[in-house]
């Protein structure tokens, strides 16, 4: 699908270069002289480059829509992380660096969203919070009431946060995936 470009947006995913680009900032600027331009940052979603371009009204990109699949993560098989796709039940390996530091957080039976350009995946979306375990944090301190103070914990995955005093260890958490940080204690 052609789109001018001044109406790339942020979130909007284009062809440019050879290669596919997500648009993280756009500006559109009206210089006093000669014609209006769209000043857009660009992340490369495959190699993680970072671009600035401008697109002015006159010129056309290609907006690509990605197709998003729901996925079980199974297991971890060295390097490689098996996910089986929610409707068909085939299995798809990919690298564990594929999905970085957040794949600490992956679980078994966990649902993501993998996203697909032409059948090749591109990323994946984990869920925003996470229920964990505390596997080891200092003992509760009497008196330690101070408003913003935080202890520190391992949780089960064997990722390290910061939790408040009360926190004990054994205790479920909601954990953040993005970050690792601690949200509330689980129901």
């Amino acid at each position: 699908m052609k789109m001018n470009g001044n109406e790339i947006k942020p979130g909007n995913i284009i062809k440019h270069q050879d290669s596919l680009w997500v648009a993280v900032k756009c500006n559109a600027v009206k210089p006093g002289k000669g014609g209006a331009f769209n000043q857009v940052e660009l992340k490369n979603l495959l190699d993680g480059r970072k671009l600035n371009e401008r697109f002015r009204a006159a010129e056309t990109v290609e907006r690509v829509r990605l197709d998003q699949k729901t996925h079980t993560f199974l297991y971890e098989d060295g390097e490689m992380l098996v996910f089986m796709n929610a409707e068909n039940y085939e299995q798809i390996n990919l690298q564990a660096d594929f999905v970085g530091e957040r794949a600490k957080f992956l679980t078994d039976s966990m649902e993501v969203e993998l996203e697909f350009y032409e059948d090749k995946p591109i990323s994946v979306s984990l869920p925003e919070q996470v229920i964990l375990a505390v596997s080891e944090t200092e003992p509760v301190v009497k008196g330690q009431t101070a408003a913003n103070s935080y202890k520190p914990a391992i949780l089960e995955n064997g990722v390290r946060t910061s939790v408040p005093p009360f926190i004990n260890t054994g205790e479920r958490l909601v954990i953040n995936t993005e970050d690792g940080s601690y949200v509330k204690r689980a129901d």
